[in-house]
């Protein structure tokens, strides 16, 4: 049984930063792409940052500049490093990543989320 478990979520002013956590456990084989979501209160969720395996980067207009993914594949945890944060940052932030379990079709996974604020 796969987890990924998020931390590092709280409340900050804008132009403050956070560094969030995400670690997979479990019978893990294998990780591909990781990424980080974001859902606001009435709106859909949304795609901020994927990575690879490998290291390779792609982010969402709105962050760009500002956030920052990486990945420590030993340790099977993906961050999200966020800097000169803006009230519409506010949302619900949740990881996702591809995985393959021992003996198992590889799928992907979610996180329970983790709640970020910025005030103005």
């Amino acid at each position: 049984q796969v987890q990924l478990v998020e931390s590092g979520g709280g409340s900050v002013q804008a132009g403050g930063s956070l560094k969030l956590s995400c670690a997979a456990s479990g019978n893990i084989f294998s990780i591909n792409d990781m990424a980080w979501y974001r859902q606001a209160p009435g709106k859909q969720r949304e795609l901020v940052a994927t990575i690879t395996r490998a290291g390779s980067t792609t982010y969402a207009d709105a962050v760009k500049g500002r956030f920052t993914i990486s990945r420590d594949n030993a340790k099977n945890t993906v961050y999200l490093q966020m800097n000169s944060l803006k009230p519409e940052d506010t949302a619900v932030y949740y990881c996702n990543a591809d995985i393959a379990e021992w003996g198992r079709v590889r799928r992907g996974y979610w996180g329970q989320g983790t709640q970020v604020t910025v005030s103005a």
